[in-house]
């Protein structure tokens, strides 16, 4: 992967202050908790996915917002990307370290949130 955020030794990185408005570490938390966002980290946690089956796994998502978010999580060193060099070429996402990381309690929140939901049988 190439650009997007350095990821750093949790020991020895710097403790940012995350109420504070330049704090790089409020981009990373925006894109992880946008309405997509949090979306893609939860789908991808199931295993690698071209644009068009996280398209169709994320109901309700144009190709432009699936677009935006995934650049910004690429960006922020959660999602990688990989192209194929074919025609048309292909493009296949999945998570790194730090995004399955992330991904975690999501699902967990999400799964608690479902279990809630369900009616007693």
């Amino acid at each position: 992967m190439t650009g997007g955020t350095q990821l750093t030794d949790p020991v020895t990185a710097p403790r940012y202050d995350v109420f504070h408005t330049d704090c790089p570490a409020r981009d990373v938390v925006d894109h992880v908790t946008s309405r997509w966002g949090i979306w893609v980290l939860i789908s991808l946690r199931q295993g690698d996915l071209r644009f068009y089956e996280l398209r169709d796994r994320i109901q309700g998502v144009s190709e432009k917002m699936l677009s935006q978010s995934l650049r910004a999580l690429v960006e922020d060193g959660l999602v990688w990307r990989k192209v194929e060099p074919t025609t048309p070429p292909r493009v296949t996402y999945g998570l790194t370290d730090f995004g399955r990381e992330l991904g975690e309690p999501l699902e967990e929140l999400f799964g608690r949130i479902t279990r809630r939901l369900t009616p007693p049988q």
